[in-house]
């Protein structure tokens, strides 16, 4: 390389990473636009839930054939790219294979990279086919339309590209071919470029170097506007996730505040504010829009890896209902996004009549949920879509009275006759004079 190179290079690299960084600002400071919750929690179950999920892949395996080549794909990917170090260093500083100095150890490690390159092309083939051609069902939900479909395509085409540049680049690759070490794919690539003259040969390895860097690069950065970004946050999701037995709810605190204050009789709930102090607003019973959801809820939005394996499982979903645990995922995933926006543009949040609840997630949905927690058994990375679910839910039941009529007329008896009932307590026992 010459010095133009070099510079090119770096130019490349410093507005590639930049870019990277500043998306990474944003999706930091959406998630903490999120409440606060401690899960800081039993820290050894954290770490083995992300050893065994997030780098084990142990939830993917259940479903064995997607599972194992999304293994390959997974292990491929990330070692292949260790490569990049070296890509680096040569780009920086006009170097050639500059690691082949260790000899036998870069031998053996791109040979393992160009055997994974090989295994990651026939995966992501058979992913394009159980997508494409088996068409099989998770794939085509109606939420799985536009981008949201083409995004997965779109990345499995990157792969491709990426994985037959790095096996091209070997191959013509002169230099790299005589010391025909580590080179067990690319030896039978090399001959399609005997006849071509040496000045061909190398301008070909250049272009594949080039368009190899720059394709990672731009993954990189396609990471954050893709269900692709759960290559980064799968490891905090699963860290982070939630330890307590599925089914168990919290308390609400503001609930919880209210009640004592009723009970506690030295209190005057009319009584005014102290002078010179501001008077407390209430804190929202549940959620109705993705400030009101916790920061963790928040990151498992931005997780979601649109894999559907949560709806395909989902009973109320099965049956017909419109109910798809993913799309709670996809829609509170597009309103953060929104938010984000609306803050890049105008510094804060300025209200824009909108909000999570009825403008993207419908109260038809919600209550079609039987709160099974299949969804959140299924995710790959222990997404918990019931937790958005039941917060919405708090929101219409505690907030605005919207429940469904039934639910309405239990909770009534509940509150006059201490029993889901619609009899009398006095009543109750009558059945044993019959």
């Amino acid at each position: 390389m010459n010095y133009i190179d070099n510079i090119a290079f770096v130019i490349l690299l410093t507005i590639g990473v930049g870019f990277f960084v500043k998306n990474i600002t944003k999706l930091i400071r959406n998630i903490k636009l999120g409440k606060e919750v401690d899960r800081s929690d039993n820290s050894n179950a954290r770490w083995k839930n992300m050893a065994m999920i997030a780098l084990g892949q142990s939830k993917m395996v259940k479903r064995p054939v997607a599972g194992i080549l999304h293994i390959i794909v997974y292990l491929g990917f990330i070692i292949i790219n260790i490569e990049v170090i070296e890509i680096i260093i040569d780009g920086i500083f006009g170097t050639h294979r500059v690691l082949s100095f260790l000899g036998g150890f870069y031998s053996f490690l791109i040979a393992s990279f160009e055997i994974l390159a090989v295994l990651v092309l026939v995966s992501v083939t058979v992913f394009w086919i159980r997508r494409m051609i088996l068409k099989i069902p998770r794939f085509w939900n109606k939420e799985m339309k536009g981008f949201p479909k083409n995004d997965a395509l779109y990345i499995l085409y990157f792969e491709m590209v990426l994985m037959s540049l790095f096996l091209i680049m070997n191959a013509a690759d002169n230099h790299f071919q005589e010391l025909n070490v580590g080179n067990p794919i690319s030896q039978y690539i090399a001959p399609l470029f005997h006849n071509l003259s040496f000045t061909a040969v190398t301008a070909i390895e250049r272009t594949a170097w080039w368009l190899h860097i720059a394709g990672i690069l731009v993954f990189l950065n396609y990471l954050y506007y893709s269900k692709h970004l759960h290559i980064l946050l799968a490891f905090p999701n699963t860290y982070y996730a939630n330890l307590n037995p599925k089914g168990q709810f919290t308390n609400l605190e503001s609930v919880t505040s209210e009640v004592k204050m009723m009970m506690d009789p030295t209190i005057d709930p009319f009584a005014a504010a102290p002078e010179g102090a501001e008077a407390t607003v209430p804190e929202k019973f549940g959620a109705s829009d993705v400030a009101d959801l916790n920061w963790v809820q928040l990151m498992n939005a931005y997780t979601c890896t649109e894999c559907g394996r949560c709806t395909s499982s989902c009973p109320a979903n099965i049956t017909g209902k419109e109910l798809s645990p993913r799309a709670i995922m996809m829609k509170t995933r597009d309103r953060l996004e929104e938010v984000g926006e609306n803050i890049n543009k105008n510094g804060k949040f300025i209200e824009d009549g909108k909000q999570l609840l009825s403008d993207y997630i419908t109260p038809e949905e919600i209550w079609a949920c039987t709160s099974c927690n299949a969804c959140v058994e299924e995710c790959p990375v222990n997404i918990d879509p019931l937790s958005i679910i039941m917060d919405l839910r708090r929101y219409l039941v505690m907030e605005q009275s919207a429940a469904p009529q039934e639910l309405n007329s239990m909770m009534t008896n509940i509150e006059n006759n201490g029993a889901p009932w619609q009899y009398n307590q006095m009543d109750r026992l009558n059945w044993k004079n019959e």
